[in-house]
């Protein structure tokens, strides 16, 4: 049995440090921090639809990057920028991921590897009754959190539904093992952002939001008025995500709205557009 650790409740990163401490010790029997999955599983952030409709209008699709009205690159988005902001490094090759390959698999899914996952990952009193999909509150809390990075990671809308993808990659784990597959996220991450800029102006859908605000914060550091935690404690530096946390959306959030335009959003327009933009926006103001 696995044991079930409160995590799905809890703010984003205080669970991906738990996972990488409990791997650190010997105690994540599921190997969840060799799947890579927590390094690429960024926190939910305070959206704001006018900044990623300015790095839209500045990508290059040649160059894979946002560009500066000069010209200038801002940031790549390619499976190497990734990996140097998350300071990830993989010492095995990794394993390419697309929705086809996970469709494929799920859809060869038997029932007994159905059992298998549900045993570990769902509670015992609600196992499935039926084929996929399956639903989120049927799951147990690790069970959720893996739920919720996959699905982050797959650009899905919601976790509500548990469909066949999500169970596929859910396969990977078992109690006192490696993960049996370690997937390029960095590189699937990056084609979707890729495709999602070049289709935004007609399907109008953003998923990756997060990853942009750490691109740009990674990036052009300088530029931002905020206090960042480039190093740990032992003076090694750490992934992006654990730098800042004003654009974060959590629930004690230490920076006001106000701030969050103050010291993030407003040089970042400032950064994408070739005048200085207002301090508010009538966005901004529709918020307020």
């Amino acid at each position: 049995m696995v044991e079930v650790i409160e995590l799905s409740r809890r703010y984003h990163i205080p669970v991906t440090s738990e996972i990488r401490e409990k791997h650190r010790n010997g105690t994540d029997i599921l190997g969840i921090w060799e799947s890579n999955l927590p390094v690429h599983y960024l926190p939910q952030v305070s959206v704001f639809p006018d900044l990623i409709h300015q790095c839209c209008e500045r990508y290059d699709p040649n160059q894979r990057a946002i560009l500066s009205p000069s010209g200038s690159v801002l940031f790549h988005i390619t499976p190497e920028a990734i990996n140097q902001m998350l300071q990830f490094q993989s010492a095995k090759p990794l394993t390419p991921l697309s929705m086809q390959l996970l469709l494929e698999q799920g859809a060869k899914l038997s029932s007994s590897q159905i059992t298998r996952i549900s045993q570990l990952f769902m509670q015992p009193d609600s196992q499935p009754q039926r084929p996929p999909p399956l639903l989120h509150v049927w799951f147990n809390d690790i069970g959720k959190v893996l739920v919720n990075m996959i699905s982050y990671i797959l650009g899905y809308n919601t976790s509500e539904y548990v469909d066949e993808t999500i169970l596929v990659m859910l396969s990977m784990f078992a109690p006192g093992r490696p993960p049996a597959v370690q997937y390029d996220y960095a590189t699937f991450i990056a084609d979707k952002i890729h495709e999602q800029f070049m289709n935004l102006e007609r399907e109008r859908v953003f998923k990756y939001t997060s990853y942009i605000y750490h691109f740009l914060l990674y990036n052009q550091l300088d530029n931002f008025p905020v206090f960042l935690k480039k190093l740990d404690t032992k003076g090694n530096r750490r992934s992006v995500m654990f730098w800042s946390s004003v654009f974060h959306h959590i629930f004690h959030f230490p920076y006001n709205y106000c701030e969050f335009i103050n010291l993030f959003i407003h040089p970042t327009l400032s950064l994408l557009m070739s005048s200085p933009p207002p301090r508010l926006t009538d966005e901004m103001q529709k918020i307020l």
